[in-house]
């Protein structure tokens, strides 16, 4: 498990960490992210669609649980498990076979933590009180391979 954190100053920089990010993503990659409302979360999925070419694509699953975007032969499974209750919920949409099938965003992750992968990468966005722009992304990797990714987003 390795920690980083890093600084994003406006959206712009929010979506430009996700293009950074997202270049490094390959199928069956896992990312949570948590943080309160308006934090950055869908932003971030943002960029990464962005690096795909699918920026005119997203919309927010908060309804739908998981929207599926495709470029190309790769699957991008954003997920909103916020009104979820809990993992039973996400097991009964058959939402763990989505891990080995492309990437997975999945905004709100911490509510389903027991049906998640062994090895993922948890995303928490934090807001500064002083500058309503800032935000502080708290990056922890779970399992090797996300270590060494975490190595290049350096």
């Amino acid at each position: 498990m390795k920690q980083l954190k890093i600084t994003t100053n406006n959206e712009k920089e929010t979506l430009n960490f996700g293009k950074k990010l997202g270049s490094f993503l390959k199928k069956g990659d896992t990312v949570v992210l948590s943080g309160d409302l308006g934090s950055g979360k869908t932003k971030l999925t943002e960029g990464i669609l962005t690096y795909y070419g699918l920026e005119d694509e997203i919309s927010s699953p908060t309804f739908t649980i998981v929207n599926e975007y495709v470029k190309d032969d790769i699957k991008l499974f954003h997920f909103d498990v916020y009104r979820l209750e809990d993992s039973s919920e996400f097991y009964a949409i058959g939402g763990e076979e989505y891990f080995e099938n492309g990437i997975c965003i999945i905004e709100w992750g911490e509510i389903i933590e027991d049906a998640l992968p062994t090895e993922y990468i948890h995303i928490r966005f934090e807001r500064d009180e002083s500058d309503d722009n800032l935000r502080v992304l708290n990056i922890i990797s779970y399992g090797e391979k996300y270590d060494e990714l975490l190595n290049k987003l350096i």
